[in-house]
């Protein structure tokens, strides 16, 4: 039987220092230089996610990156305040308020894109698996 010693996730960007700004400061995650290039977060709970550059990097058009918060509300006012935009979705099967964010179809959530494009989300703590 298959058995892993562990795990991490990972997915590319098309330019590290961005990646590295944006994540340090503009998310407040802790980024290491991970060598040859790449990025190394810490999540909250300790776990790590790889970021590798890419130079044909095409963003990813499903959530690479979910960050559990306590207040969507007060998370997407930072977030905004920060120059990021969480306001990327205009689609009727996926409706979202005026700030971005879904409420009533499973936990509060809203999506922002890294400046790579990937799209990240902050979601409702005891949301979904959480």
């Amino acid at each position: 039987m298959f058995t892993p010693k562990g795990s991490f996730s990972s997915f590319s960007v098309n330019d590290v220092a961005q990646a590295k700004e944006f994540y340090g400061a503009k998310l407040g995650l802790t980024v290491a230089d991970g060598g040859m290039g790449t990025l190394e977060l810490t999540m909250p709970e300790g776990h790590k996610v790889f970021v590798y550059p890419k130079d044909n990097h095409e963003a990813a058009t499903f959530t690479v990156l979910n960050l559990v918060v306590d207040d969507v509300d007060a998370a997407v006012d930072e977030l905004n305040a920060a120059g990021v935009r969480t306001k990327i979705y205009d689609d009727p099967d996926l409706p979202t308020d005026e700030k971005g964010i879904a409420r009533g179809e499973g936990p509060e959530i809203a999506w922002f894109k890294d400046p790579a494009g990937n799209v990240i989300s902050v979601i409702k703590a005891g949301g979904l698996l959480l």
